[in-house]
């Protein structure tokens, strides 16, 4: 239950400082201020593998806590810078006059790339996030808790196919249409 808690304080800290570390940047204007306090971020994955970790070596049962903190540490590393690029390009729009946020088309080459790069962040989330629970794995001793986390790392690996599926691949058939439109388009223009 302890390490349940850990995710829950590093998910509220973790937009608690973004949300501080943009305000100071935007709005008190102190870039070197929000600087630091944005890279605080990344402590708060430190803290929680740590936790886990010491919850494990204490002789915790290695339950589903132990195993999401560990695929949440994979997304959050992965898509953690991600995330605060998203929110500063909005903030500074919003807040100090910056352009507004570009959302590339349905079924353009831009969506597509875009989808790709989420779904390669997505295999490294699951990569992460297999290498620290392997790294606890390696922490217990007993084979049914072993087991318990070796299944945290088959579903992060499930997470990546439906991704994948549900994703880049789903956004083909749009794509494709779109580029049959043009190619329609450019052949009644070029026939004209």
């Amino acid at each position: 239950m302890v390490v349940a808690g850990f995710i829950v304080a590093s998910e509220i800290g973790f937009w608690v400082l973004l949300g501080a570390g943009l305000a100071l940047r935007y709005l008190v204007r102190r870039r070197r201020a929000s600087t630091v306090v944005l890279a605080l971020i990344p402590v708060l994955d430190v803290v929680l593998v740590g936790a886990v970790a010491v919850d494990l070596h204490r002789g915790a049962e290695a339950g589903t806590p132990h195993g999401l903190a560990g695929v949440y540490l994979g997304f959050s590393v992965a898509f953690g810078p991600a995330l605060v690029r998203w929110a500063d390009i909005r903030f500074a729009h919003r807040f100090a006059g910056g352009p507004a946020p570009v959302k590339p088309a349905k079924g353009s080459p831009e969506r597509m790339a875009a989808t790709w790069r989420e779904w390669v962040r997505v295999v490294a989330a699951a990569a992460i996030a297999s290498v620290v629970l392997l790294g606890l794995i390696l922490l217990v001793a007993d084979h049914d808790q072993a087991s318990a986390l070796t299944g945290w790392v088959i579903r992060a690996w499930v997470i990546v196919g439906l991704w994948l599926v549900f994703g880049p691949l789903w956004e083909l058939p749009t794509s494709r249409r779109r580029d049959q439109r043009e190619g329609a388009r450019a052949s009644s223009r070029s026939s004209s």
